[in-house]
């Protein structure tokens, strides 16, 4: 039997750790002396420590861990947790790694001497006949789906580009959401042109708006949205519609994510 020390130096866990591993009924010593409290530990038990250890070094919480600990001699249920992990893993490191890139854009452009804001102004987007697809998706990043039904109902339209032609999303909720988000995109075309099932052609009103535009990837979208809210704040306007991007070069007519340049636009009004 080993005491407690001695398990600590053995298994590299410390003291205070081991006492909380007996706390959450992980690791429980082997017997406890009535008299002095002192806590024994077996030889055995150094695998069990060394499982935790290794569980723990894979990412899995301590209360976790002792679900795995369970199950160890049972293959089909161990390698199901480990599955459950790995994944687990998998979407934190995508999550680090976007956490990277805005990191890298960041210090990039503040290495450039680029201003950390955007120039926002206030300006008309005249009344415009555009084709229409409204829907409910999953979220932000599914907006691509609505201008491939645009580009698959429209086809046999031959449908001819306004000029200037605008490529817009309109983003209906009045907040940002996580989920089943109302966005709707546009083009502005000319001529006259029947509905399909998904595709309405209208005619938009002109709207003045605060807008800003930036050049690079959507990552920055937030910085954006930032900074022409607290221009309209500053400058004695308020908001006074639907919010919406346009794709002046968009991943339709460019790859490299470096090249799209977007304008963020907020219809407003004096206050």
């Amino acid at each position: 039997m080993l005491k407690i020390g001695d398990f600590s130096k053995l298994s590299r866990i410390s003291i205070r750790m081991l006492r909380h591993y007996d706390e959450l009924g992980l690791l429980t010593p082997e017997t406890i002396d009535p008299f002095t409290g002192d806590r024994y530990y077996s030889e055995a038990q150094l695998f069990a420590a060394g499982r935790i250890s290794a569980l723990k070094d894979m990412g899995f919480k301590l209360c976790d861990a002792a679900e795995v600990l369970r199950c160890w001699e049972d293959r089909e249920a161990l390698e199901g947790c480990l599955l459950a992990q790995r994944e687990l893993s998998r979407l934190r490191a995508e999550e680090a790694a976007k956490r990277l890139r805005l990191l890298d854009t960041a210090l990039e452009r503040l290495r450039k001497d680029e201003p950390m804001k955007y120039d926002v102004t206030v300006k008309t987007i005249p009344e415009r006949y555009v084709a229409s697809v409204r829907q409910v998706i999953p979220n932000y990043d599914q907006e691509g789906s609505l201008w491939s039904i645009f580009m698959k109902e429209t086809a046999h339209l031959r449908i001819q580009d306004s000029a200037p032609c605008l490529c817009v999303a309109l983003f209906h909720d009045g907040d940002y959401k996580e989920s089943d988000v109302d966005v709707e995109i546009q083009k502005s075309v000319k001529g006259v042109y029947p509905d399909t099932e998904h595709v309405k052609f209208k005619t938009m009103p002109a709207v003045q708006v605060a807008s800003a535009v930036c050049k690079g990837s959507y990552d920055q979208m937030g910085d954006v949205n930032a900074a022409v809210a607290s221009w309209v704040e500053a400058n004695g306007y308020t908001f006074d519609g639907t919010a919406f991007n346009i794709y002046h070069v968009s991943p339709h007519e460019t790859g490299n994510p470096d090249d799209f340049v977007t304008e963020v636009c907020y219809p407003v009004r004096k206050k």
